[in-house]
């Protein structure tokens, strides 16, 4: 019998597509980890999210978003300059769902107070979600979101923004904010002199009338579509903290003219500006000289969604690695049968679930920071130390769900080579691992006493777990002593690990003993799988992994 010439092209032993699921029910650990931080009553809310961005037809958006990435146009047909970034329609598409959703605004009330409640719980199980399927649509939505806190420091432009700001609709037309549907807001704090020092910042603010006039540059400004920009300019007072929008209040386009789209690394949809302001038309937020003070309220919130975005797309590389093991069949077995790749997804598992944990115990700190002391003192110390560790674990975390692919992973048509480029981002934006462990040290110099009481929480939540009263020991004795900065990462880390084994013991006893018995009671092994865990153990922590 003659083979048929297109016999050789039949697929099998593949993995079908991770699509068309509810990427919150299928997923246990966050469903548990947000029922334990008080957000249990939205689930059925969460799960409709969770199919609507668990769809292929967002999956697709997702894809396309990045494949297509933004194009900036200087000037018009005519000469004119217009400064506009062209984005395809995918992404707009992607910020029209985020915001229908409230991604962006939901932790806020109308008036621009704490929505209360489990608020930030919820809204960070969806930014979690929304991270495994597309991530770089998501940094305008947090800049909004978190642009807010700065924005109080100014009641009458709050109360002027904030009816804009506080609709679900997404308006991506290039108008005066005041005449639009909804708006978006971005930030400015870089510059080529300074980077993280932004105390070295040049960028000058003059006064005109009762607005400014700013005259300089920022090195790197994202989503340069944004309505507006919260900019860090030198005042006669000092370094502070303006609203900058696109159109001055004549609506003529204000003097904002971008240089160049940076070429990144990842985070390919969005984009991220060089620009030049040439007497460009502001509005000073907080006091003069206190620009610091002032929009670190609202980094403290972006840094909260570097560490919930990292956290999903770790999420989101075990799924697809888990997935694909479940179909794909070596030697006779199936890869999820082998002892070996079980070792590997279970630790992975054991990271991911405790990552999770951690994240939602620190948004329950968000939501309950405005009642209660010991919530904000926890959110004041430990949010940098909780976006290093998590941050920072993802790439690696990444390549090692890629390579339980195979070529498959390492393939751009899936979506695992997107996510490692895209995980770098979380760990430099918004502080780098440096500045982190830096802020740490200093928090802890300043609120000693409120250090103390968190690392006694810490130890009663932690008591009986392996490792953790001596972990509790060393970083008590590290942050004493002289030189701490130069041990300031390894205690960091360690402080981190002992907050995870927290909050996971608040949601899974059980994982929370293997957790500490494998990070903190020893140093865990730099590749995952190189622990050794009980068959059981795997089987549990597979089993509560696995979306079904």
């Amino acid at each position: 019998m003659t083979q048929s010439s297109s016999s050789t092209h039949e697929v099998f032993n593949q993995s079908p597509p991770f699509e068309d699921v509810d990427l919150f029910t299928l997923d246990k650990p966050l469903v548990a980890a947000v029922a334990a931080n008080g957000g249990g009553s939205a689930q059925a809310e969460l799960s409709q999210f969770g199919k609507h961005w668990g769809s292929s037809a967002m999956a697709e958006r997702g894809r396309i978003a990045n494949e297509n990435t933004p194009k900036l146009r200087t000037f018009d047909s005519r000469g004119n300059r217009r400064d506009v970034v062209e984005f395809h329609p995918a992404y707009h598409e992607l910020m029209a769902h985020s915001a229908h959703a409230g991604v962006h605004n939901s932790t806020w009330t109308a008036s621009g107070k704490p929505a209360g409640g489990a608020a930030e719980v919820v809204r960070a199980a969806k930014f979690y979600i929304a991270a495994q399927v597309e991530t770089g649509h998501l940094c305008p939505i947090t800049m909004t979101r978190a642009a807010v806190a700065a924005l109080a420091s100014q009641p009458n432009l709050l109360a002027r923004t904030m009816p804009v700001i506080a609709t679900r609709s997404y308006d991506p037309n290039f108008m005066p904010w005041w005449e639009k549907r909804g708006m978006t807001l971005g930030m400015g704090m870089t510059e080529k002199q300074g980077g993280t020092d932004v105390r070295a910042n040049m960028t000058r603010a003059a006064r005109d009338g009762d607005a400014y006039r700013i005259t300089g540059h920022k090195w790197f400004m994202s989503a340069p579509m944004c309505d507006a920009f919260l900019v860090l300019a030198q005042a006669d007072d000092g370094l502070s903290c303006f609203f900058m929008p696109r159109f001055a209040p004549d609506g003529s386009v204000n003097a904002i003219h971008f240089q160049r789209l940076k070429d990144k690394l990842g985070n390919r949809s969005n984009a991220s500006s060089e620009v030049e302001f040439h007497g460009a038309y502001a509005e000073r937020i907080g006091e003069e000289g206190k620009g610091i003070r002032t929009i670190i309220q609202m980094v403290q919130l972006t840094r909260q969604d570097c560490a919930i975005a990292s956290a999903g797309l770790m999420r989101s590389g075990l799924a697809h690695a888990l997935h694909h093991a479940r179909h794909r069949s070596v030697f006779q077995k199936h890869l999820a049968d082998q002892p070996l790749m079980q070792a590997v997804l279970s630790d992975m598992a054991l990271h991911v679930e405790a990552t999770i944990a951690l994240v939602m115990r620190l948004c329950r700190a968000f939501d309950r920071t405005p009642d209660d002391v010991k919530e904000a003192a926890y959110m004041r110390l430990l949010t940098a130390a909780i976006k290093y560790w998590v941050c920072k674990s993802a790439p690696g975390f990444l390549y090692e769900a890629m390579e339980c692919l195979g070529g498959n992973g390492y393939v751009e048509e899936g979506i695992l080579a997107r996510h490692y480029r895209e995980s770098p981002v979380n760990a430099i934006w918004e502080g780098s691992g440096n500045v982190m462990c830096l802020d740490v040290l200093r928090a802890l110099s300043r609120e000693a006493d409120a250090a103390t009481a968190i690392l006694q929480e810490l130890t009663a939540e932690t008591q009986g777990l392996s490792g953790a009263s001596e972990a509790v020991a060393l970083i008590g004795k590290a942050f004493r002593r002289p030189d701490s900065e130069r041990v300031a990462r390894l205690v960091v880390e360690k402080l981190a690990l002992l907050a995870a084994s927290a909050a996971l013991n608040g949601v899974n006893p059980w994982h929370a003993e293997l957790f500490a018995a494998t990070r903190l009671a020893t140093t865990h092994a730099g590749m995952y799988g190189a622990v050794e865990l009980a068959e059981n153990d795997m089987r549990a922590l597979l089993e509560r992994a696995v979306p079904h």
